[in-house]
């Protein structure tokens, strides 16, 4: 692969991914970034996803993918190409992704068990009351404000966090594992929000314990764990009922051998937690 086609077939929202840069703004089109070398409160870094090009109204810089990687890793160009190579796998790059903005300037002054009244009714009117053990209270501080809301702790200790009014994450956006042992068929069961987790686990309770389970916090972050998948026997998938749940579905099955749909059981329902809640109701 050389500059021009890392340029034309590797998208820079991938690459930022990476690096664990998520978007503070973003409509279709463009986004802003935190800057790429410094602190800030304020994004500076402008990245254009039609150009795949990014710009720094901070130091006037221009990036491209090859660029970005050469600011991030200190590297020369062929050496950044060699970090680009592994990007260059086409059923992996054509989900479009939904991302949920990485908050960076926050303050996490406790956590806790499920106790404020808000968030248990919310559990409840998601139907997840009963697996409150799974999440946490998060009492934090943001912009100023003192903020609660239920945690979910991914594998590099940030927390996806949700209230009725809240889809943020503290810290640094990762997916969630939960291994089981002993794993008897080898299979792992994958879903895009800890919301439809906890919505399978409430529904099987215990007996199903003996699977891991792989939360993705964001189908962005799918690359993160394409080696690990290859270990499993089987690939379970409760992904979304929308356009971005069937590609994703898609870049899945055409990578791995032994993989399984259980969207069918809410094929009616955009998630399997919106389709758990009509189902106990």
């Amino acid at each position: 692969m050389n500059c021009e086609e890392a340029r034309q077939k590797i998208k820079i929202r991938t690459i930022l991914e990476s690096f664990n840069l998520f978007p503070v703004k973003e409509n279709r089109k463009t986004a802003f970034y935190f800057a790429l070398d410094r602190e800030e409160t304020v994004p500076s870094l402008s990245v254009d996803f039609v150009k795949n090009t990014a710009f720094d109204f901070g130091t006037g810089k221009n990036y491209d993918v090859i660029s970005l990687v050469q600011q991030m890793n200190k590297c020369s160009v062929s050496e950044a190409l060699k970090y680009l190579l592994s990007f260059n796998i086409p059923v992996f790059r054509n989900v479009d992704v939904k991302m949920i903005t990485e908050v960076k300037n926050y303050q996490i002054i406790k956590v806790s068990e499920i106790r404020h009244l808000a968030l248990i009714q919310y559990l409840k009117s998601r139907e997840v009351f009963e697996q409150k053990h799974l999440v946490e209270e998060i009492l934090y501080r943001l912009d100023g404000k003192t903020l609660f809301a239920i945690g979910f702790l991914n594998n590099s200790g940030g927390y996806e966090i949700r209230n009725k009014y809240t889809k943020i994450c503290l810290g640094q956006k990762d997916v969630t594992w939960v291994k089981n042992e002993p794993n008897v068929n080898n299979e792992v069961l994958i879903f895009e929000g800890f919301f439809d987790y906890l919505a399978y686990r409430n529904m099987t309770r215990e007996e199903s314990s003996k699977a891991d389970y792989l939360i993705l916090n964001s189908t962005a972050l799918l690359f993160k764990v394409r080696d690990a998948l290859n270990e499993y026997d089987l690939i379970s998938l409760f992904l979304d009922n929308d356009t971005n749940g069937r590609l994703t579905k898609e870049t899945i099955q055409m990578n791995y051998e032994k993989v399984e749909d259980c969207s069918l059981i809410y094929s009616d329902f955009k998630d399997m937690n919106e389709w758990f809640c009509n189902y106990r109701r």
